[in-house]
């Protein structure tokens, strides 16, 4: 029987960041997403991404992307044809998490029984401490000292101190650190070592995407973590070697589908997995909680870092991230 048409909007939106957020390639104080609602039979779906400025994405120019799948829509097109119709990127993520998030309301099950996955349980999110100062590092990260993994953001030549001061700051804490693409085969070596004297257990992406053949001949003292250098499914064979853990997110995996399908096949390779997001709302959160449920690490405190959430978002006990309710999403 052939699916009934469905409508489609989408919007901008932008949510305050609580202060602002830094990294090595710059700092933002607001979240821009990206919302589609699918409408169809009386049920609507609907999915969020954050597009990116280092894959060439713009808010407007993913909006567009999403709002000329409309006609596709009205005929009837489900999760599983999407795949084939857009590549990965934000703008795919929005539609495939609203197809899902409509297709599990229409059959009146949740998302995860849908696609035959384990129900989804709490898990314990890293809390991201922004680039700055070392000192500034510091007084940030001895206010989150009580939780029990931090996200180090890292990114310049002196960032031994930096790791060295945070450690400090958080005697207790598990640290994983994040270079976003920052650090250099010349000191490589050298901030791997500090991590290592600082107990960190995963670096993530310390070297540049496309230049970080040196992995394969270091020393790596603890997990190193793909993040820009795994997109979707296609990239997790090229992995090995120089990495022992990728960082999955929806808006590069263009969506919940493509994104099992790296975690299934990473898990195969014998990869560490870590789920990791944007700084953005609940409902860009939700759909990560199944890849979350295969994750050793997961990152999912980008509705810790704004200002507000969106109404009925999920829940955080601190540290500890609850599956989404029915209402909200899948």
């Amino acid at each position: 029987m052939p699916a009934l048409p469905a409508a489609l909007i989408a919007r901008i939106e932008r949510w305050p960041i609580a202060g602002a957020f830094t990294i090595s390639r710059g700092a933002k104080t607001e979240a821009v997403v990206v919302v589609a609602e699918i409408s169809r039979g009386g049920f609507t779906g609907r999915g969020e991404c954050t597009p990116y400025g280092r894959y060439g994405e713009t808010p407007e120019a993913t909006l567009a992307a999403i709002l000329t799948m409309q006609d596709r829509f009205a005929a009837g097109l489900d999760h599983r044809t999407l795949q084939a119709l857009m590549p990965a990127g934000a703008a795919r993520n929005a539609l495939d998490c609203a197809l899902l998030d409509l297709e599990a309301k229409t059959a009146g099950l949740r998302v995860w029984d849908l696609l035959k996955r384990p129900t989804p349980r709490a898990c314990t999110t890293a809390y991201t401490i922004s680039l700055g100062t070392p000192d500034a590092m510091a007084a940030a990260t001895a206010k989150a000292a009580y939780r029990p993994l931090l996200k180090i953001k890292l990114g310049s030549d002196d960032d031994a101190a930096r790791i060295k001061a945070v450690r400090k700051a958080a005697p207790e804490s598990e640290l994983v650190v994040d270079a976003n693409e920052a650090w250099t085969p010349d000191n490589l070596e050298r901030h791997l070592a500090a991590c290592e004297a600082a107990g960190v257990t995963l670096v993530e992406q310390p070297l540049p995407a496309g230049h970080d053949a040196a992995l394969a001949t270091v020393r790596r003292p603890m997990a190193v973590c793909a993040d820009e250098s795994a997109h979707d499914l296609a990239s997790i064979a090229g992995l090995r070697g120089r990495y022992d853990a990728v960082n999955i997110k929806l808006d590069k995996a263009g969506g919940l589908t493509e994104a099992l399908a790296m975690a299934d096949a990473a898990q195969a390779l014998g990869l560490e997995i870590m789920v990791g997001c944007m700084v953005a709302t609940s409902l860009s959160m939700a759909p990560a909680m199944l890849i979350a449920q295969q994750a050793r690490f997961v990152d999912l405190d980008g509705p810790l870092l704004l200002a507000r959430d969106r109404d009925g978002g999920l829940r955080y006990d601190e540290s500890t991230v609850y599956p989404p309710d029915a209402a909200f999403w899948g």
